[in-house]
């Protein structure tokens, strides 16, 4: 295996070449889209002015104010820092664009015409198609992590037969044809995607050519999700996978890799380092049938894929990121991007962790030169 700065080292240099090169690639993602509305909640207050506080620093101390009021009854004040678009599909959208792929977008970003808080994220596509009205998240960000509360009734509305109404069949058909890589994401929260699945089984895949495509799946935490539910969803993966010319790669955080992992008979006991990751994420992708799994903690990533790479990368971590909202939406697009433009496993990992990197540092989505150079600064 190589060193963390072979890796960081490869995927750089190719990610300086495309930097400076017209990509001619296609994606297709969809389906979700919510405004996410980013909050801080207040520990101490000094005076009554925008920026006179001390915010509760991490969920375990938020946790605590809150256990604390049981039986009792508290207040607990929240700082609005900013609207900003979001959702598991665009924001792993715009960061395929932002990296150079040309992106087409469908889903909940508004009924006809894309609401103006998604109009940077749409300048970013070549094409997109807003078909419902977006959902919307208060997420409480801490040092440590963040806790997201969504409000999804709008996003219900994102079903095979919605896409079908609002696209139309004929014109989809085209959009995934054109497509080499394909992102359907937040199964979790979006009841319709099932069906989406199912859609692009039965009514879609026939009629595209038969050359190559990749499709990223990204679950989005499905805690609150029966086993049943993910049975039969890992099932429906491994279905598609079985799509001429498909290959599914299935991303999961730490905790999506436990739950699923348990419900699959792939391993309980929950990972505890890179390596070991890695070598569940390949017992996850036998079991599965799928031609990659990448699962990605906060201090790195590790994957496996069907050529039988097994590979990890440590970093680049900040325990002060200016933004982690959107860090995993990211890291899928940075790992999506690299499997489109054709890296080897380890150096889709490095790219995938300096894209989610750059992006919390900056709060922005990066480009390739900017992905490069972290890696080269933080890796060397």
């Amino acid at each position: 295996m190589k060193t963390r700065q072979q890796m960081a080292t490869a995927a750089a240099e190719k990610l300086e070449r495309l930097s400076v090169a017209p990509i001619e690639l296609h994606a297709l993602a969809g389906f979700d889209g919510f405004v996410d509305s980013i909050i801080h909640m207040v520990d101490v207050r000094h005076d009554m002015s925008p920026q006179g506080y001390e915010r509760l620093k991490t969920i375990t101390r938020f946790a605590e104010r809150c256990a604390n009021a049981a039986g009792k009854s508290t207040n607990i004040e929240q700082v609005l820092i900013e609207d900003r678009f979001g959702g598991n599909g665009p924001l792993m959208a715009g960061g395929l664009a932002r990296l150079g792929l040309k992106v087409t977008y469908v889903g909940a970003i508004g009924d006809g015409t894309p609401e103006p808080v998604f109009a940077p994220f749409a300048s970013r596509l070549q094409e997109c198609h807003a078909i419902g009205s977006p959902s919307t998240t208060d997420c409480l960000e801490f040092e440590d992590g963040k806790l997201m509360f969504n409000n999804t009734a709008n996003v219900q509305a994102m079903t095979w037969a919605r896409v079908k109404e609002r696209v139309g069949l004929d014109r989809f058909v085209q959009l995934v044809d054109r497509s080499d890589l394909l992102g359907i994401v937040n199964w979790s929260l979006l009841g319709g995607v099932p069906s989406i699945w199912r859609g692009l089984q039965a009514e879609v895949w026939s009629r595209v050519s038969k050359r190559p495509r990749r499709l990223f799946v990204d679950l989005s935490d499905p805690a609150k999700r029966t086993d049943v539910d993910i049975a039969e969803c890992v099932r429906t993966l491994g279905d598609l996978q079985k799509l001429d010319g498909l290959k599914v790669t299935l991303g999961l955080n730490l905790a999506e890799s436990d739950r699923i992992s348990a419900v699959c008979g792939a391993g309980a006991e929950s990972a505890k380092t890179l390596e070991h990751m890695a070598t569940r994420a390949n017992a996850l992708r036998r079991v599965l049938g799928l031609d990659c799994v990448v699962i990605h903690p906060r201090e790195g990533a590790a994957g496996a894929d069907a050529s039988g790479s097994v590979s990890w990368f440590e970093g680049p971590f900040t325990a002060n990121p200016k933004l982690s909202t959107g860090a995993g939406d990211h890291f899928n697009a940075g790992f999506a991007f690299a499997q489109t433009m054709g890296f080897e496993l380890d150096e889709c990992l490095a790219a995938a962790c300096g894209v989610s990197g750059a992006y919390v540092r900056d709060a922005e989505s990066p480009g390739c030169a900017r992905v490069a150079a972290l890696l080269r600064e933080a890796c060397r």
